[in-house]
């Protein structure tokens, strides 16, 4: 029952990440779901308590903007 709050409210996190981070982002729901988990594992190590949630979500833009920076050359061109 347990990873199954991790992965809802790691779903949750990552979103919010992807909203505050601004310009569009080239990742899946998956992908969404994974960064927020991180961001939630990230942020238990720095912090513990009530403070998980806003430290994750923060962890999570950043997470967001690195991941764009590094998929952002490989988008293939449209087929004309």
């Amino acid at each position: 029952m347990y990873w199954l709050w991790v992965i809802i409210v790691g779903a949750v996190v990552g979103a919010l990440g992807r909203l505050f981070h601004p310009g569009v982002d080239p990742m899946g729901w998956i992908l969404t779901i994974l960064v927020g988990i991180a961001s939630l594992v990230i942020a238990n190590i720095i912090f513990n308590g009530a403070l998980v949630f806003i430290v994750g979500v923060i962890v999570a833009v950043i997470l967001v903007a690195l991941i764009g920076r590094l998929f952002r050359g490989r988008a293939t061109p449209a087929r004309v």
